[in-house]
């Protein structure tokens, strides 16, 4: 496994430190899985602020996947860049197909700890190789959820998955987090991802010159950590966190975007 494959244990061990704390995200899987794969961290990525910070993120992901699901039952969801996350599992709305696609490394993992059914399928993809996005399910329209992957692609390879993906499906709903430019810089030197061999990070300024001549489009931007979700916290540990993940710096650092065709 390559060093930005192993990035995906960061996350995981967050959402399972979190979740066996009973707070922000219900997630006995992540728990088992970090169990079991034993997969060494250190440094920054044991930060308990980060552990926090990664909750809420797919927490975020969780409930805006929810909503749109509501709304439209019989959409595909594609979670791109899914790691070993239990996504899939931790949103209980009616789907008609879920789709998990990583890596094929990740995906041969993944199938220890998830099983294919009639809605549900695993699928190995290289979100760099945009043509392989045709392979995917056809459907008139597809909930995309891209977490922790734009920042290890180009500008320009982040413009291929929406391309390919505007081009697959009538209606698209994405929402992505991104590393802005001084985000990217600054990572070099002060992001959990180093501690796991990873250095080179890519970040965008300007979402609407990623979409621009495509049908998908800016429609908002969202925070990773709302108010509801940092009250879940202790009131020192709410305190630290705060001058931490919120506020003018971390958005100067991180965003995250929803779009929609």
């Amino acid at each position: 496994m390559n060093e930005v494959n192993k990035t995906l244990y960061i996350p995981l061990y967050g959402k399972s430190k979190v979740s066996k704390q009973g707070i922000i995200l219900n997630d006995p899987s992540a728990e088992r899985i970090w169990e079991e794969e034993a997969f060494p961290i250190r440094g920054k990525s044991r930060s308990k602020w980060l552990a926090y910070n990664m909750a809420m993120r797919a927490r975020v992901f969780d409930d805006w996947t929810e909503r749109m699901l509501q709304r439209r039952g019989d959409a595909l969801v594609l979670h791109i860049g899914c790691g070993l996350d239990s996504r899939c599992m931790r949103v209980k709305s009616h789907r008609s197909e879920w789709v998990d696609c990583d890596l094929p490394d990740v995906i041969e993992i993944r199938r220890k700890y998830f099983q294919e059914n009639e809605t549900y399928h695993m699928m190995a993809l290289d979100a760099s190789r945009p043509a392989q996005i045709g392979l995917l399910p056809d459907c008139d329209t597809a909930i995309v959820v891209l977490e922790g992957l734009s920042m290890y692609l180009t500008e320009s390879q982040v413009r291929g998955v929406l391309q390919a993906l505007d081009k697959k499906y009538r209606e698209l709903h994405v929402l992505m987090d991104v590393y802005t430019e001084f985000g990217a810089r600054a990572s070099k030197y002060k992001n959990p991802v180093n501690d796991v061999g990873v250095s080179k990070l890519y970040g965008i300024d300007d979402i609407e010159s990623v979409t621009d001549g495509l049908r998908v489009r800016f429609v908002k931007e969202h925070s990773f950590t709302p108010a509801s979700l940092v009250k879940e916290l202790t009131p020192a540990d709410r305190v630290i966190f705060n001058l931490l993940f919120t506020g003018k710096l971390y958005r100067k650092i991180y965003r995250l975007y929803e779009l929609k065709s």
